[in-house]
């Protein structure tokens, strides 16, 4: 996914694909106000929307991220909750990871280091319900 912001052009791609029943988006450059945001919310919004509703975002190649970033990734987790949904994230960089833990915001996350526990913990979940109802 590509745009632009005047003459600039977006400093974000998000590669989306699904697997075992969640989707992943896999963001790449810069997780900064403007439409680079606007891009990743919009995103999340649709899919918990159209119901799919878990969603893992892989944070590996985000090179920096300012406060909106911060709080869009917030903004989709409660979201999603809200929704009836879950939005968990891996492989977050250690720039990432320093923000989140200087403003107290890590416990606001479900956090993996890889794709698979990322998605194993969707379907743990999935089994407990299941074995509650």
């Amino acid at each position: 996914m590509r745009g632009t912001e005047g003459d600039l052009p977006m400093q974000l791609t998000i590669n989306a694909r699904e697997t075992r029943g969640v989707v992943i988006l896999e963001l790449v450059g810069r997780v900064v106000a403007g439409e680079e945001v606007d891009s990743v919310r919009r995103m999340i919004h649709d899919l918990i929307d159209h119901n799919h509703k878990r969603v893992s975002l892989n944070l590996d190649q985000v090179i920096r991220i300012d406060s909106t970033g911060i709080g869009m990734l917030v903004e989709g987790v409660i979201y999603s909750v809200k929704q009836g949904g879950r939005l968990n994230l891996y492989k977050v960089p250690r720039l990432v990871h320093n923000i989140l833990f200087t403003h107290r915001l890590l416990q606001a996350f479900e956090i993996y280091s890889s794709e698979e526990e990322a998605v194993a913990a969707f379907e743990k979940s999935s089994a407990q319900s299941a074995t509650q109802a």
